[in-house]
């Protein structure tokens, strides 16, 4: 038999089939390799670099499309919840209402359990909160009513002194421009009492919309205070069991915030409210009482409810008192926003609230734009339970582990 030399093997059909095949299981290999760099492979097993060079796209390009599309399914769902609170405003505004005297009543109730059961403690501290509100309002009206006779002689001589005033330099308006405007405005009236009448019926509407609210978050909050815990327990019991733990921890986080910056707030509405009250009576000004408490309400809109609240007890001020008193109030509006800023927030608040002024200022404007006075209200303790929750679950983004047999 003939041996075959080293030519002879090397047109052995077996052996140049196999050969064939490592050549291609080997360029397989190789395109594979380096298809996630853009580079293709002709025929022949050479690299075609010209065309992988119009595939390739650069890695932070896929980073932005990657968290593009998730931000835009973010924002989506946001937008529904928005969208579906707004649609029930009047129900989402009653429960907002009663978180809030829930966290303001609590630790009166849970003092008054001590000595007589839960419902009796409940019922016992409701009754002291609406007590407190009523005899407010009582101390209001009884104050405008005292000095209304007077305050009314003031304002008629104090648009008398803002006319001269305005008369002079630098302003120099023609005389009798305040009372062409009074006589503009009573005939604007009697051209158009039907449509005045008509948008004090649409206001009494809303009154029975603000009493039905009140009325709702009242009964809402004798159920948060009397088995709040009850309710949250069994709601997260409804979960899947990997769920509940992250749920647990998040409930958690929002109500200690929520609670926190509720209490500041009112800690912090009722100093401006007394140092606001105390100021108008030393200087004289009329009003001192309601003023304050309008103050008080209005603190609960953070950087920009105190000067709104303060610019209306200036413009009272001045017809009252002159123009130096205006200016003296004026920079109270100054100087109660610097102890605001400064000495209140960060003793009372920096617990429970922790964002940029900036962060404020856009919730606030977000929040009026959205739903009005009531979105500013809620638009910062919103945003301060959100920025906690997403806090405590990125800390804490796992349910500790269970033993086994355990």
């Amino acid at each position: 038999m003939r041996n075959r030399s080293g030519g002879d093997r090397g047109r052995d059909p077996a052996a140049h089939g196999a050969t064939a095949r490592r050549r291609r299981n080997t360029a397989r290999r190789l395109a594979r390799g380096t298809r996630v760099i853009g580079i293709r492979w002709s025929a022949g097993g050479t690299p075609d670099r010209g065309a992988g060079a119009e595939t390739e796209v650069s890695t932070s390009l896929r980073v932005a499309a990657a968290y593009g599309w998730r931000l835009i399914i973010v924002g989506a769902a946001v937008y529904a919840i928005f969208a579906a609170l707004g649609r029930f405003q009047l129900v989402t505004l009653a429960v907002f209402l009663a978180l809030v005297l829930t966290a303001l009543l609590e630790p009166l109730v849970s003092l008054l359990n001590r000595w007589m059961p839960r419902s009796v403690a409940v019922a016992g501290g409701l009754l002291l909160g609406i007590v407190l509100l009523f005899g407010i309002l009582s101390l209001i009206g009884a104050n405008v009513a005292g000095e209304w006779e007077g305050l009314r002689r003031e304002f008629v001589g104090g648009v008398a002194r803002i006319e001269r005033w305005l008369e002079g330099p630098p302003f120099h308006l023609r005389a009798g421009t305040l009372s062409d405007l009074q006589t503009r405005v009573s005939r604007f009236v009697s051209s158009h009492r039907a449509s005045l009448i008509s948008t004090a019926l649409s206001g009494v509407g809303q009154l029975v919309e603000v009493l039905t609210v009140g009325v709702l978050a009242l009964f809402c909050a004798v159920f948060f205070l009397h088995s709040g815990d009850r309710m949250w327990g069994w709601f997260g019991g409804q979960l899947p069991g990997r769920g509940r733990h992250p749920v647990r921890l998040a409930g958690r986080a929002a109500w200690v915030t929520f609670t926190g910056y509720t209490r500041g707030i009112v800690v912090v509405a009722a100093i401006n409210a007394v140092l606001v009250g105390v100021t108008l009576f030393v200087l004289g000004v009329p009003l001192a009482v309601p003023l304050a408490v309008l103050e008080f309400f209005a603190a609960f809109i953070p950087l920009v409810g105190s000067p709104i609240a303060l610019a209306v007890a200036a413009v009272v001020a001045l017809a009252a008192k002159g123009p130096l008193v205006a200016v003296v109030v004026v920079l109270l509006i100054v100087a109660i926003g610097q102890i605001e800023g400064h000495v209140l927030h960060p003793l009372v608040m920096s617990r429970a609230v922790r964002l940029h002024p900036v962060v404020v200022a856009l919730s606030v404007i977000g929040g009026s734009v959205t739903a009005g006075v009531p979105g500013a209200v809620v638009a910062v303790p919103l945003v301060s339970v959100v920025w906690s929750v997403y806090g405590v679950l990125r800390a804490h983004p796992r349910p500790p582990s269970t033993p086994r047999g355990g």
